[in-house]
């Protein structure tokens, strides 16, 4: 399941940083996503969560696993907002599912807009409403169902989605001695309540927020910061730590666990599935199938010549060798852009000497048959 977390987290901040290049303007296609702001309310750092960027659903919206991914919506946030627009298409939405599979604990979802309509052309907020009945604590589970149509009536591929996400519910009281007991910066206020500072949250704001969370059982020890346990490393400790060094370009990803490249196993990748090793410097990328580097050629890289250092011919010079500007340089007798041509007097050089070898013979073996 790591590898479920870490494409998640790459996912988020690479495709933040790609709808910020393409602009969240009135242009482009279809995108909705969480705000920043919202997102620093829940794990303590600011980032932009999107669902479609581009008029396309993400895969890992898609992954029946999702909610297992993301952190319980605290007890604190009774809203999750978020952004959308249309670009220069157009598109209609229908939520037609808002529903609480714990009633008793949450009320069903409320949108701050109509069920349905059209998606704004520019950037425009709306709110999904998770309102907490105060009878119980507890944590309920939800469902928001979003389909989304062209103005031809056909479904955007990867709509209706459905979301099934997770909601914590506190019935808290005032506590005389909340002065006392707020942590991480929280203040009591005039319920004697305690108010948290954004990334922690809980009665006395001791629990901190960690999206993605911390994985291989990591502690959320700050908003957004994983202690990790021995063998494991990175930001949500998603990384393994190698007691040895993975081979052959391995890289370490979970405790003593390497991933190989093409054309290698084994725990470290010390095994080459090419059963006749690697030529010239080659690299085994498949079975018996080896990359070459600059100038040499063949399934295991046994045909060519050394390039020179700074010089990278296109080809591998068949009869001469790449010189530093980056042409072959022909041994005698040959010719071409890749010295695969042979000369022509030298070809007929070769072939008069062949013919006066077999005159010869053939003169020879008329005497042989006249003395007989």
């Amino acid at each position: 399941m790591w590898k479920c977390y870490l494409v998640l987290a790459c996912a988020v901040l690479t495709l933040t940083l790609s709808a910020r290049n393409n602009g969240n303007g009135g242009d482009g296609d279809l995108s909705l996503w969480i705000d920043e702001q919202q997102v620093k309310m829940f794990s303590g750092f600011a980032m932009e969560i999107y669902a479609i960027v581009d008029g396309k659903v993400l895969p890992y919206i898609l992954d029946p696993n999702f909610e297992k991914y993301l952190p319980i919506i605290p007890s604190e946030a009774g809203y999750v907002n978020l952004t959308w627009k249309s670009g220069t298409k157009k598109y209609y939405y229908n939520f037609d599912r808002l529903q609480s599979f714990n009633e008793d604990v949450l009320a069903s979802p409320v949108i701050s807009i109509k069920t349905k309509g059209r998606v704004p052309r520019r950037p425009k907020v709306f709110s999904v409403l998770l309102p907490c009945n105060g009878n119980r604590s507890g944590i309920a589970a939800f469902s928001i169902g979003l389909l989304i149509e062209t103005r031809k009536g056909k479904p955007l591929p990867g709509t209706p989605l459905r979301l099934r996400l997770r909601k914590e519910c506190a019935e808290r009281g005032p506590d005389p001695e909340c002065d006392k007991k707020c942590a991480n910066g929280g203040w009591c206020n005039k319920d004697k309540i305690c108010q948290c500072q954004e990334g922690y949250l809980g009665p006395y704001c001791k629990a901190a927020l960690c999206y993605p969370q911390c994985m291989n059982n990591g502690n959320c020890t700050a908003p957004g910061v994983c202690s990790c346990p021995e063998g494991y490393q990175g930001r949500h400790c998603e990384g393994g730590i190698c007691a040895e060094k993975c081979q052959n370009g391995g890289k370490c990803i979970q405790k003593d666990s390497c991933e190989c490249p093409k054309g290698y196993y084994g725990l470290r990748c010390e095994f080459s599935k090419c059963s006749i090793a690697c030529l010239n410097g080659g690299r085994c990328r498949g079975v018996n199938k080896c990359r070459c580097p600059p100038g040499f050629l063949g399934n295991h890289c046994e045909i060519g010549r050394h390039i020179a250092p700074g010089s990278s011919c296109a080809k591998a010079c068949g009869h001469g060798r790449c010189a530093a500007d980056n042409t072959c340089v022909c041994d005698a007798g040959w010719f071409g852009r890749y010295c695969y041509q042979r000369h022509p007097h030298k070809r007929k050089h070769h072939d008069s000497h062949t013919t006066e070898s077999s005159s010869e013979v053939d003169l020879e073996e008329g005497r042989i048959r006249h003395r007989v």
